[in-house]
């Protein structure tokens, strides 16, 4: 009969059928899945509340507003770009990123307000997306995510540009987990163009990328990143380079002792000294080759057995991912999660300067890493709730930076 359906498509299509309905009961089994919508609904609704009642904090939105009208204006020297609180001093996406913000809101912060609301919802969205996929942390924690005075405070009522960054290199991460490790390396580089601090995601970052692609991949990668920046600080590159370059990647930049949250406790003239930001750049780069050989390269015998193994990644396709029965036992989902979250753990421990802002930059690994560790429940409660105390701390003080470096040494340890 010639509308008739063959019993083996039939049977097919049953099968289809079944398997959308149990991937659909086994989503809705797992308690996280239906707790982090409940979360999202419970956070959005606080978030409107904190817009509405408390107080909005002038910080840098002034500033930023001031170079981004330098920018629209028609100036493209680099050192000409300037607000009250000094010159302009991120990537030329922050200028990209801000511009779009004051034709939405028309430079107003009540409706800069929202519009960060909405961005710390989709960014509380992504973070969950990663949790869940790694099933790490226990369905409960996730609230730990909602819970931070200074995270919220930094969203909605600071509107500052590490929430752009930030929310950008999430993304990443969670395209990095459904294996589109070309694409997450454009979100990555558009994070990067925002805020350079997302480059303390990059050692690791390349690390899995050897993991997970042959050197064709690896490099086609790469050229992607780099041609995004290329794209971005295009209109600065062609007039003023040598500005442009030397603002935006300042890397030598000293913070003012005062603002530090992490070293108030080091006197001021070894704050400011350049032995000490060797020091703890050395610090920061043995310890990323010592967990690289011992944790991240553990399966491969080390970076030295990894780097012997090149030979043989040569001669495999770029593709290769988590579904490869070669690398499915190495490159898992919580491996990358792992690996980039105390990559860039290990960053802000050995930073010079964290100010207040920069809490955002690890808030949110911080349950993954402390269920990381062999504590005891009760205990991993006790830090998370040492460290947000340490950073709603104002000013810092020497007390509260040595509690704050104690706690982030003990969990780096014990990751």
């Amino acid at each position: 009969m010639a509308g008739a359906s063959s019993p083996a498509s039939l049977r097919a299509s049953r099968s289809r059928r079944l398997g959308k309905e149990t991937n659909r009961s086994d989503l809705f089994k797992k308690p996280a899945v239906p707790f982090a919508f409940a979360l999202i609904l419970a956070d959005a609704i606080l978030v409107a509340l904190i817009i509405a009642y408390v107080p909005y904090t002038k910080i840098d939105w002034d500033a930023y507003m001031s170079q981004v009208s330098g920018f629209l204006g028609g100036e493209r020297d680099y050192g000409n770009l300037k607000g009250d609180t000094g010159p302009l001093v991120y990537p030329a996406g922050f200028l990209y990123v801000y511009s779009a913000v004051q034709n939405l809101t028309g430079g107003e912060v009540y409706p800069a307000q929202i519009l960060f609301g909405v961005l710390y919802i989709v960014n509380l969205g992504i973070v969950l997306i990663i949790y869940v996929k790694t099933d790490v942390v226990p369905w409960w924690a996730l609230s730990l995510l909602c819970l931070s005075k200074r995270i919220h405070s930094i969203f909605v009522l600071r509107l500052f540009n590490d929430c752009f960054a930030m929310t950008l290199l999430h993304a990443s991460m969670a395209l990095f987990l459904y294996r589109k490790w070309h694409l997450g390396m454009l979100v990555f580089s558009g994070a990067v163009s925002v805020k350079m601090n997302v480059l303390l995601y990059a050692p690791t970052l390349l690390l899995l990328l050897l993991k997970a692609m042959n050197i064709i991949g690896v490099v086609s990668a790469l050229a992607g990143a780099a041609l995004v920046q290329i794209l971005v600080g295009l209109p600065f590159l062609i007039t003023y380079p040598v500005s442009y370059i030397a603002n935006a990647f300042d890397l030598g930049r000293v913070f003012i002792h005062f603002w530090s949250v992490n070293f108030k406790f080091v006197p001021e003239r070894v704050f400011v000294s350049k032995e000490f930001a060797v020091c703890l750049l050395i610090a920061h780069l043995f310890l990323l080759v010592a967990f690289a050989n011992y944790k991240w390269c553990k399966h491969e015998g080390g970076i030295i057995g990894f780097m012997r193994s090149r030979h043989f990644f040569l001669t495999l396709p770029s593709s290769l991912s988590f579904s490869d029965v070669s690398a499915s036992r190495i490159i898992t989902k919580e491996h990358v999660v792992t690996a980039m979250f105390v990559g860039n753990f290990i960053g802000i421990v050995f930073a010079r300067s964290l100010h207040y802002q920069f809490y955002s930059w690890y808030f949110y690994s911080l349950p993954y890493l402390l269920w990381r560790t062999p504590f005891p429940t009760w205990l991993r409660l006790i830090m998370f709730l040492g460290i947000e105390l340490c950073w709603n701390v104002y000013p810092s003080t020497p007390s509260s930076s040595g509690l704050l470096l104690c706690l982030h040494l003990i969990i780096l340890h014990r990751t």
